[in-house]
């Protein structure tokens, strides 16, 4: 059997156990771990030793250590977070804030903005996204839709953030300077931004968030009677913001906010420290006499990320060992070489990275900039356009793939389904759509501002 016909059975089969999971509704980590046995079983077949399997597997295990890290913070860190009387504040003064206003083009700016200075679209979600959610159930909004509307702001963090860990491991890949990047994208990414602002706003005038006076009145009481609510307790998102542009890194961030989130609960909500650690593991879960903002203020908790961290593992060991082993390499070959022209050139490299997303958004962006990188330097056309199109198709792609990383990790921070939000991502949409059209009607390429030669 040619490695061209065992790539294909390799990838038939991890697609048909992904689907199959879900239709039966099992953890996904079942699909990736059987995808890595069989996958380790066709390789060995291949002459590839066992050593060098678990070598492969290993690899892309330990180099993810952080990520697995960052994942058990957001967990502990939702919950500190209302704990603390943080979102319960935000949602408080929310309220008043967003009465009259049109609520989903507010909450896609907002987040949009926190996103590029937090340089996390996971990060952003879990934090101000929770309140956000909470403000907008307060007004009677579907959840599923106010979380389309957040997961389309947040993940303009993984496009345009100098923070974020995806663009920079984009840039790397690359070779492309940040700059370069930026200039390139302005004919896609502000078209785009624009129409996804339009989509919302249109879609908010359907809610108005005025209507429900008495029910947001009864909302704030009962946060005033089961938190302390003050100004003071906004220190933490503005950490959040705050220590990022100052160049901490994401996790020291999240450390520090957690720190400062503890202290809070102990001294402004008057909350023991067993019970803070209690929260911090299992989750918040308050006791108002409000059966509406008891459902609202639940979540969080270590232990409920730990299913994410080996789904998360589990992907991430499947693609460093198709990636590693040049399993994908055969089926993408031929269409390469058949490329001669730019607009194809454009179209198929994106093609290929939201294909690829469907693994993982590294595998994604590090194959797709592997595989396409020389074609383009044989064309003569920038490697920005590499990065931009590699940003435009497969980054942000990823949180509607209902198998992904990302929309595992939403979820089960938010409870909410892909099913339920996905629609409403619209930037998730718009971006691969509009960018598609762009390409085909050559408008997007100006030799004037961007250079032919690498910088």
């Amino acid at each position: 059997m040619d490695d061209r016909r065992q790539s294909i059975i390799i990838v038939v089969f991890v697609f048909s156990a992904i689907i199959i999971s879900m239709l039966l509704g099992l953890s996904l980590v079942i699909p990736f771990l059987l995808g890595l046995i069989f996958s380790g079983l066709v390789l060995s077949k291949r002459g590839f030793s066992r050593d060098r399997i678990f070598q492969m597997v290993g690899s892309g295990i330990r180099d993810c250590t952080r990520l697995y890290f960052f994942i058990l913070l957001i967990g502990a860190n939702i919950s500190v977070w209302m704990a603390s009387g943080t979102v319960p504040a935000m949602i408080y003064y929310g309220f008043d804030f967003l009465d009259g206003a049109n609520f989903l083009l507010i909450a896609f700016f907002i987040t949009a903005l926190m996103s590029v200075f937090m340089g996390s679209a996971v990060g952003t979600i879990g934090t101000l996204g929770i309140a956000i959610l909470g403000i907008g159930r307060g007004f009677g909004i579907p959840h599923g839709i106010i979380l389309g509307t957040l997961v389309s702001g947040a993940f303009v963090a993984d496009k345009i953030s100098p923070i974020s860990g995806l663009v920079n491991l984009n840039l790397h890949v690359t070779e492309v300077k940040f700059r370069d990047l930026m200039v390139c994208m302005q004919k896609t990414f502000l078209p785009v931004f624009l129409l996804g602002a339009l989509f919302y706003f249109l879609v908010g005038l359907g809610f108005e968030v005025s209507d429900n006076g008495e029910a947001i009145f009864k909302l704030q009481a009962a946060l005033q009677e089961g938190f302390y609510i003050s100004p003071w307790l906004f220190i933490l998102p503005l950490l959040t913001v705050i220590l990022p542009v100052l160049g901490v890194n994401i996790i020291i961030t999240i450390l520090t906010v957690l720190s400062g989130g503890i202290f809070l609960a102990y001294f402004f909500q008057g909350t023991s420290f067993l019970q803070i650690i209690k929260h911090i593991f299992y989750g918040f879960s308050p006791a108002t006499n409000s059966g509406e903002l008891n459902e609202i203020l639940v979540g969080g908790g270590v232990l409920g990320m730990v299913e994410v961290v080996f789904i998360v593992g589990a992907v991430i060991a499947l693609s460093g060992l198709l990636d590693q082993s040049g399993t994908l390499k055969p089926l993408l070959q031929p269409s390469i070489q058949k490329v001669e022209k730019k607009r194809e050139l454009f179209l198929k490299s994106g093609l290929l990275g939201s294909l690829l997303t469907a693994f993982d958004q590294t595998v994604g962006i590090v194959l797709t900039a592997r595989v396409y990188g020389k074609k383009y330097r044989e064309l003569n056309v920038h490697p920005a356009y590499l990065a931009r199109t590699i940003s435009d198709s497969s980054t942000v792609l990823a949180p509607i793939i209902p198998w992904n990383v990302n929309v595992v990790i939403i979820s089960s921070i938010t409870g909410i389904s892909v099913l339920q939000y996905g629609p409403y991502a619209a930037l998730c949409y718009l971006f691969p759509l509009v960018v598609g059209w762009i390409y085909l009607q050559d408008l997007f390429f100006s030799r004037r501002t961007i250079p032919k030669k690498t910088p």
